[in-house]
């Protein structure tokens, strides 16, 4: 496993704590309203509150650490509820920003831009691969193709023995032992870009779309990523998804990329975002990317997830407007994300993106 993403779960805890009693756009704490160029800002001060994607839960304790650092007068709360729960919180005023490993569809984007009462902010922060992983005892290494995938968190796999497994690892000493695949219990973004992985590649092995919400009843539900993670590590012929930061010692399936068996890594997901697009028709304050699951470039890892923040144009609090200016700022430069590959081994933004993002967060401003 790349030891740029071994940590343990407890690293993050200091930094998260929970608050939910301030308006997204219209809440606030006394600061004024300036963005610092490089994360730190004598004038800032207050509490900025966030929630949503718990694959970003690392990222954002390294971030909140580096903020914090360099504005001792600010306190940063994010929630790691979930993708599902952080938009749902954002368009219903609950938080100051959101993330979300799914973009907004275009009924929650309007629901936020009438909360925000102006566009709302929608850009990258966090590019992590999604591992595979599972719990079998006696097997450390392990190939999966997306069609067998598909067939196991179907239901159609069953069994480890089963001849698809054994193929495809022949020098395995699998065992005829049941398979108990674990998935999201919750609204989640990781799950979307799961399943539309699978959707893309699986040749109709898997049959249900890109989703965020689980379709079958069989397997074992958990919510968050640290409930796939514990599901996975707490059972015996387990396999689960979970944003590969938080994989920990696992076991972590290669998946087939051409004709080729890939490990993941951070440059393997930063080559597979190399090889996308930006979706069609976003407007000029958001940057959404359509991931090219089918690439077959070597050194690509097409199983990744593109994390989002969302956040208002404006904010009727000034004091807000400069907190949520002044942590996307240093969030999306990159000296914060060099700060999340170090604390979460994600994969860095490229330069050339966090530039084009930073005119989009310079717009935040108080109405």
């Amino acid at each position: 496993m790349n030891s740029k993403f071994l940590r343990t779960a407890t690293m993050a805890t200091s930094a998260l704590a929970l608050a939910f009693s301030i308006s997204a756009c219209g809440a606030g704490n006394e600061s004024d309203s300036g963005a610092p160029a490089d994360g730190g800002d004598a004038s800032l001060s207050g509490t900025l509150n966030g929630a949503g994607s718990s694959a970003q839960e690392a990222a954002v304790a390294a971030w909140t650490q580096g903020f914090q650092t360099a504005n001792p007068d600010v306190t940063v709360n994010y929630d790691p509820a979930g993708s599902g729960a952080g938009r749902e919180q954002f368009i219903a005023g609950g938080i100051n920003f959101a993330g979300s490993d799914a973009a907004l569809d275009e009924e929650e984007m309007t629901s936020a831009a009438a909360k925000c009462a102006s566009d709302v902010i929608e850009v990258p922060t966090y590019i992590s691969p999604i591992a595979v992983i599972f719990n079998l005892e006696g097997v450390a290494d392990l190939n999966l193709s997306s069609a067998t995938l598909g067939d196991i968190f179907s239901g159609v796999i069953t069994k480890w023995n089963d001849p698809k497994i054994v193929a495809e690892n022949p020098d395995a000493k699998l065992p005829s032992s049941d398979i108990t695949p674990v998935h999201r219990s919750d609204d989640s973004g990781t799950t979307e870009n799961f399943t539309d992985y699978l959707d893309q590649t699986s040749g109709g092995t898997w049959s249900k779309g890109a989703i965020q919400t689980w379709p079958f009843k069989s397997g074992e539900g958990a919510e968050g990523t640290s409930g796939v993670v514990a599901a996975v590590k707490g059972g015996k012929g387990t396999i689960g998804y979970a944003d590969a930061s938080q994989a920990g010692d696992l076991g972590v399936a290669k998946i087939k990329v051409g004709d080729e068996f890939v490990a993941y890594s951070p440059e393997g997901a930063t080559k597979a975002l190399d090889v996308s697009k930006e979706v069609d028709g976003a407007s000029a304050s958001t940057i959404v990317f359509q991931i090219d699951r089918k690439t077959t470039e070597a050194g690509t890892y097409p199983l990744v997830l593109v994390s989002y923040q969302m956040a208002c144009t404006t904010y009727a609090d000034a004091g807000v407007a400069g907190l949520v200016k002044g942590w996307l700022t240093y969030v999306t430069s990159q000296d914060g994300q060099k700060a999340s590959a170090a604390g979460a081994g994600s994969a860095p933004l490229s330069a050339a993106l966090s530039d084009k993002i930073a005119p989009i967060v310079e717009k935040i401003a108080a109405q």
